[in-house]
């Protein structure tokens, strides 16, 4: 009798057991779900969001990477004790000042060939007018085949181009927004600076573990070395990239040839895309200045001869494998973030791309999908094996000796 009421109770026991198990696993499931259909929206909505409130988000943005950028530079002066704010101080003025020399070589001359453009424009267009005539063959063609095989001769499509306005114009409009938010980001970087290490301590202090605080003091060096050491092997490299080109070119007698290592130097910041823009700059550049069409092509000639050692011996030596990122990814975030912002948004793309990588691999992935998709959702993987592995303790009861 005893063994019958001792078997009952154990069925009961084992099915409670099961059904808790199994309204666990829904449970799961459904928070599973909840989370990843708002992570889903919070993704899509998210572009949206920061195009539309750009004034606020992007010099935000843009001032945090150069904080976390200068922040080696910080501590260094910190481990020397100076005072935070005069470190601060310090590693903001030495920015703003590389930033301004960086200006004055690119906007100064560059303002001047934006003033000859008008002029300079005919001397391009008879060095290319070989191709327009060649082009303008081909369209008289097309033209003639496309009345020729036509029933009916069809009007000419008018398209109104309105006149885009003076360089002026745009400065004088745009200035006061510019000049705002410049000063917005240097108080962001100034009293993210003046206020790192504290802001640190008190971060890591206020985790409940010391496995939790070490975890994320780790995240948090990993994420300020990873961008500080690409940002800054990267500018060593645009800088030196920048300056040979600016002495091929001035070999070669090219104008101004410290504005083109400055645009070669800015654009190569912008993986793929910006190379490209600077030899198509550096081809027009040349075709408004040189009498040849080939003499004219040689300063693009040049840079992408330079660009390739660069890009596939020094660059691969220097940034190394840590650095290394999926050029998959880096295509995603280019188009990311310069449909959100334009081309700020594709300077901070790589940037904002290691900081989001590190704190992933560091803090863990998650892997709600997984969850979904691979422990039962579909499958039913995981409802089975909690009920194998209780038919085996059944099982293994039931076999042992009383």
């Amino acid at each position: 009798m005893e063994d019958v009421i001792d078997h009952a109770v154990e069925e009961a026991l084992d099915s409670a057991r099961a059904e808790n198990a199994e309204m666990a696993y829904r449970r799961d499931r459904l928070l599973a779900a909840l989370t990843l259909l708002g992570g889903a929206g919070l993704f899509l909505g998210t572009p949206f969001a920061l195009r539309s409130g750009a004034e606020f988000f992007l010099p935000v943005t843009a001032a945090l990477v150069v904080a976390i950028a200068l922040v080696p530079l910080l501590e260094w002066l910190e481990r020397r004790r100076v005072p935070s704010a005069l470190a601060a101080f310090a590693c903001m003025s030495l920015f703003l000042g590389a930033a301004n020399i960086a200006v004055a070589l690119i906007v100064v001359p560059a303002s001047d060939w934006f003033a000859r453009l008008p002029e300079r424009a005919g001397q391009m267009r008879a060095n290319l007018s070989p191709l327009i005539e060649l082009y303008a063959s081909f369209e008289r063609f097309i033209d003639d085949l496309v009345h020729t095989f036509a029933r009916k001769p069809t009007a000419a499509a008018t398209v109104a181009v309105q006149t885009p306005n003076s360089l002026l114009e745009i400065v004088a409009s745009s200035a006061p927004y510019a000049a705002i938010q410049m000063f917005f980001g240097i108080l962001v970087v100034f009293f993210f600076l003046s206020g790192w290490t504290r802001m640190r301590r008190r971060i890591i202090q206020s985790r409940s573990s010391f496995s939790n605080a070490m975890m994320t003091a780790r995240v948090i060096q990993e994420m300020v070395d990873s961008t500080s050491a690409y940002l800054g092997t990267i500018t060593i490299i645009n800088m030196s990239l920048g300056a040979l080109v600016a002495v091929a070119l001035w070999a070669i007698g090219m104008e101004t040839p410290m504005m083109w290592g400055g645009i070669v130097a800015l654009l190569n910041y912008i993986p793929y895309l910006g190379p490209i823009a600077a030899a198509l700059l550096l081809a027009a550049g040349g075709l408004m200045t040189y009498p040849d069409v080939w003499v004219g092509l040689a300063p693009a000639a040049i840079f992408v001869a330079i660009h390739l050692i660069e890009a596939n011996v020094l660059t691969p030596t220097l940034v190394g494998r840590r650095l290394t990122i999926n050029p998959l990814l880096i295509l995603i975030a280019l188009s990311y973030w310069g449909w959100v912002w334009g081309t700020t948004g594709a300077l901070l793309a790589v940037p904002l791309l290691i900081i989001l990588k590190t704190i992933l691999d560091a803090a863990g992935k998650p892997d709600i999908a997984g969850f979904l998709f691979e422990e039962g959702t579909l499958t039913n993987g995981h409802h089975d094996e909690v009920i194998a592995a209780m038919e085996a303790e059944r099982e293994a009861r039931r076999s042992s000796p009383q």
